[in-house]
């Protein structure tokens, strides 16, 4: 592992960066900044405030090297291992749809229908996931680095540059403007994610060293400050400008815009630097796709890895995402509600793993099962309320319903079934005592 271990604060913090800038982050975050001003930007900056609470825990990773649901698995068990992984499969539809959403909203914007351009983006990413594309990442990243250089140009263009550099100021004052559910039920889940997200997980245990991984953190919150409020500021540049047509909706504002930038919609540049970010909304749907695929090969043992099952499970969660992006929820509100499921699950157990690891508090191993088991049905069942029934939901919040039915019944279950234990040790105690005694 010593070998692998190689990678500096800029690689870090460009990898991180890579990790959650893409369709989901920028247009999201322009269609809530459509309604919401400069408040818009709460999840994407919420994902900045995330990366820096990863410093707590990050080095914990550096030195434990192994995944989550690895770590979980040599603790408490294969069945643990697995539940983990199926939470994190879960977790992964609701971004395998906000991703459908985006990219059929570029096609709207290019002129195509939507709901054909969603079932054609749904089978393109089911066949992209089944194919050993996995190198050609760095072209995404390349055509999102290149939006970012537009994004900028825009907002230079309609003259918002001024207000831009002022935004980081002015965004505690927009959020006065929020309702306080809404504003927790983005963040909270949005920054306990990102501390039990193995993929973060998977970059932090390459820092070559402490000085690099805390640096690399530290300098990718920063780098995501800059790209949280980017969205925000050219929407409310063009905005202020006028040039925003009364039909065009919070999800395709962004889009116009840049085919404005280029030109118009009908124009070579216009519709280029639209079409363009269909090659990411690809790359990533479909990286998340096979992502899916790989759990579920591994975690459903008793089927063989055929290529027919791989195409079956592709399709199976291609199918699922495809159901979520039909519901034509908001991109953000898709992101976190699914966040949440995973956060509801596993933050209960990973915290007592934490705790018994580092020598706080010896939680018994039939505790952190029971917790795991209990707060993952309570999560999912929480998802299924809030999908099947909104009426149900506490605060009139979806998020706010998985989040605290998971891991208030995570926290029960957990300090019930120690307290059993402890109980049980001290019975077993004082029949000792008195055998001695009485011998």
């Amino acid at each position: 592992m010593s070998e692998s271990r190689n990678l500096g604060i800029f690689s870090i913090a460009a990898l991180l960066v890579s990790i959650h800038y893409g369709m989901g982050f920028m247009l999201g975050t322009a269609e809530k900044a459509f309604s919401q001003g400069l408040a818009g930007s709460l999840y994407a900056l919420s994902i900045s405030g995330g990366t820096l609470a990863l410093l707590w825990v990050g080095r914990f990773y550096w030195q434990e090297i192994e995944q989550i649901w690895t770590l979980l698995g040599q603790q408490y068990g294969e069945g643990s291992r697995r539940l983990v992984g199926v939470m994190s499969w879960l977790s992964l539809i609701g971004i395998g749809a906000a991703q459908l959403i985006s990219g059929s909203f570029i096609l709207r914007a290019l002129h195509l229908p939507l709901l054909p351009g969603l079932l054609t983006l749904t089978v393109s990413c089911a066949v992209l996931s089944l194919l050993p594309v996995e190198k050609a990442s760095w072209i995404f990243r390349g055509l999102l680095l290149i939006n970012i250089g537009v994004l900028l140009y825009g907002v230079w263009l309609l003259h918002g540059m001024p207000a831009y550099l002022r935004s980081p100021l002015e965004f505690w004052p927009a959020l006065e403007h929020l309702d306080s559910v809404k504003i927790v039920g983005i963040s909270l889940p949005t920054v306990l994610l990102i501390s039990i997200d193995m993929r973060c997980q998977q970059v932090v245990i390459k820092a070559r060293d402490h000085w690099s991984l805390w640096w690399g953190c530290v300098l990718a919150a920063g780098l995501f400050v800059m790209l949280a409020l980017l969205p925000s500021a050219l929407i409310g540049s063009a905005q202020g400008a006028g040039i925003l047509p009364a039909e065009v909706g919070s999800k395709e504002a962004l889009l116009y815009i840049l085919a404005w930038i280029g030109g118009g919609a009908d124009g070579p540049l216009g519709i280029g630097l639209v079409a363009v970010l269909l090659v990411p909304a690809l790359g990533v749907g479909s990286g998340v796709l096979r992502t899916q695929t790989k759990a579920a090969m591994d975690f459903v043992q008793f089927l063989p890895g055929s290529q027919a099952n791989r195409i079956l499970f592709a399709g199976i969660n291609a199918s699922l995402s495809l159901a979520l992006a039909l519901k034509g929820s908001e991109i953000v509100d898709l992101i976190v509600c699914f966040y949440a499921v995973y956060v509801g699950a596993v933050w209960v157990p990973f915290l007592a793993y934490w705790a018994q690891r580092t020598g706080r508090y010896p939680f018994a191993d039939s505790s952190v099962r029971r917790s795991l088991i209990a707060g993952s049905l309570a999560a999912t069942a929480g998802l299924l309320i809030t999908l099947l029934s909104p009426d149900w939901q506490l605060w009139h919040s979806d998020v706010l319903t998985i989040l605290i039915t998971g891991g208030s019944v995570g926290i029960l279950c957990l300090l019930i079934n120690q307290g059993l234990v402890l109980l049980q040790s001290a019975a077993q105690e004082e029949a000792t005592i008195q055998e001695e005694s009485l011998s």
